[in-house]
């Protein structure tokens, strides 16, 4: 008799205590770390940012270099003396699991009087 009421009490919290669970947001950000579907999105992003970036030509013009590569992640503009000087950034490289895309993760893009007159570290510090 035991027996039989201690595996009926057993089956009838078993039987009430099941539940589902929804993810509604779907970004693949949990607070802590990308899931690993998510991470595929930004390394295939970083990817093809790297290599529209081989294809660039000095003196291209930023209408040119958005349409090829997309909005840029961070956009500076500001005159210097009688110049405007424009950078764009672009996500090429993951730094941080962070979810949050930084500049030192990105290439810069420097352009004067709207041409293109380089692109990296290099060009980003002569100006």
């Amino acid at each position: 008799m035991k027996t039989t009421l201690l595996i009926s009490s057993v089956l009838a919290a078993s039987m009430t205590l099941t539940g589902c669970v929804i993810a509604v947001d779907g970004d693949g950000w949990d607070g802590d770390s990308y899931d690993s579907s998510s991470s595929s999105h930004w390394e295939n992003q970083e990817k093809q940012n790297r290599e529209k970036l081989a294809t660039l030509n000095p003196g291209m013009s930023v209408q040119q270099v958005e349409t090829l590569m997309g909005t840029a992640a961070f956009n500076e503009f500001y005159q210097q003396n009688d110049k405007q000087i424009q950078v764009l950034f672009y996500r090429t490289q993951r730094t941080k699991g962070d979810g949050k895309t930084t500049k030192d993760e990105c290439t810069p893009l420097v352009f004067e009087q709207g041409e293109l007159k380089g692109w990296g570290e290099r060009a980003y510090q002569s100006i």
